[in-house]
């Protein structure tokens, strides 16, 4: 406990098994009706993370995006917020997402300051130094859910369709081969322009990702196979601001 309360007080900023419904709701019987009571604009504290389970965590990012995506965002005191996060953390969903500037984690999700830990990454893929930010925000702050969080209109996702190789990004983009080379059964070009197959590899890359975290990082594996932490997939529409969870 020692060891959390320092990084928190030093840090500013850090950053599967699919089937038709989260692996870990079988074992989360506990109800949402009392974290998820906490109201929507709340800073979050230390007690009410603790308390939150993955299941609870995943409603409260579901109605966060149902409010955005209907325009009725909650009313925050953001300085107040700052104020109070300023000795301490206690995000309770981490998200790993795209670095495309159409989907901020915080505002599509309706979340405040302190509230979620963003790693953002061209094409949403795990690589060892992701990994070391997702275990911190799991096993030492607390985080009870991991997000992967695809997009629709990836320009990431296109440039490893077409082969794309430019710099430093070729590294990039080679992260997204294996999602391109296993969609095999989408008609048409096999391209960027094929907005199914760029569609598909979407969904497929965040499916892979969730794979590979677990294979790449015991201790996520661990604390997810124990349902200490959820993980999840979805991908982000940009033209109606709506979140679709992959089941």
């Amino acid at each position: 406990m020692a060891l959390r309360e320092i990084i928190w007080g030093g840090i500013t900023a850090v950053a599967v098994v699919l089937g038709p419904a989260p692996f870990w709701a079988a074992a989360d019987t506990q109800s949402t009706a009392g974290v998820g009571a906490l109201p929507p604009a709340a800073v979050m504290e230390q007690a009410a993370q603790r308390a939150m389970t993955p299941a609870q965590a995943l409603q409260r990012l579901k109605e966060g995006n149902a409010r955005f995506a209907s325009g009725k965002l909650v009313e925050r005191d953001w300085i107040g917020a700052v104020k109070k996060t300023a000795s301490g953390q206690y995000p309770f969903a981490t998200i790993l997402g795209c670095i495309d500037s159409r989907v901020p984690p915080e505002i599509v999700f309706d979340q405040g300051i302190g509230d979620i830990f963003s790693v953002r990454i061209a094409g949403n893929f795990v690589d060892p130094e992701i990994l070391g930010s997702l275990e911190f925000a799991s096993k030492v702050a607390g985080s009870k859910l991991i997000v992967i969080l695809g997009h629709s209109a990836c320009g990431a996702i296109k440039g490893a369709c077409d082969g794309v190789e430019l710099g430093n990004l070729t590294t990039t983009l080679s992260h997204l081969r294996p999602a391109v080379e296993a969609v095999q059964d989408v008609p048409g070009p096999r391209n960027g322009k094929n907005a199914a197959f760029v569609d598909a590899v979407t969904h497929m890359n965040v499916r892979l990702t969730m794979e590979s975290l677990r294979k790449q990082s015991p201790i996520l594996d661990e604390m997810i196979t124990k349902h200490e932490v959820g993980l999840v997939g979805g991908v982000y529409d940009v033209t109606t601001g709506v979140v679709t969870w992959l089941e």
